[in-house]
């Protein structure tokens, strides 16, 4: 696989968009981030997933996932070694981090709540005289 392999399969899940963070490649989902290309030019794509998702891709082929360095991999971030990986894992993987990136984005939306509404100024009277026969 390559970076390219890596953005057409990226781009081929549903809602997901190209789009760029800090002059690299990523891709959105409700525009947020669930993969990116930053590490592109060591031969990594990079999946966000969570830490225990990680380790568990890690434990199972340590030679393809990495986590990045630093806080960004504590929370997740994932190098996936592209030459290494398969059109079904790296489907997969990419697949798993889209996932994740809907339930946050569904997460967060229920926890905004519905959007207000403006307030309406209250309606005066009516100010239409009944007619009424006697």
């Amino acid at each position: 696989m390559n970076i390219h392999d890596f953005r057409r399969i990226a781009l081929s899940l549903e809602g997901a968009e190209e789009s760029s963070h800090m002059g690299s490649p990523d891709f959105r989902v409700g525009n947020r981030i669930f993969a990116t290309l930053a590490a592109a030019k060591l031969g990594y794509g990079n999946i966000m997933i969570t830490p225990e998702q990680q380790a568990a891709f890690v434990e199972e082929l340590p030679e393809v996932f990495i986590p990045v360095k630093g806080g960004w991999g504590r929370n997740g971030a994932t190098h996936v070694r592209l030459n290494l990986a398969n059109e079904d894992l790296l489907t997969g993987a990419l697949r798993t981090a889209w996932k994740l990136r809907l339930e946050k984005n569904a997460k967060a939306d229920k926890k905004k709540g519905p959007p207000r509404s403006k307030p309406q100024p209250a309606k005066s009277p009516s100010t239409k005289k009944s007619t009424s026969s006697v």
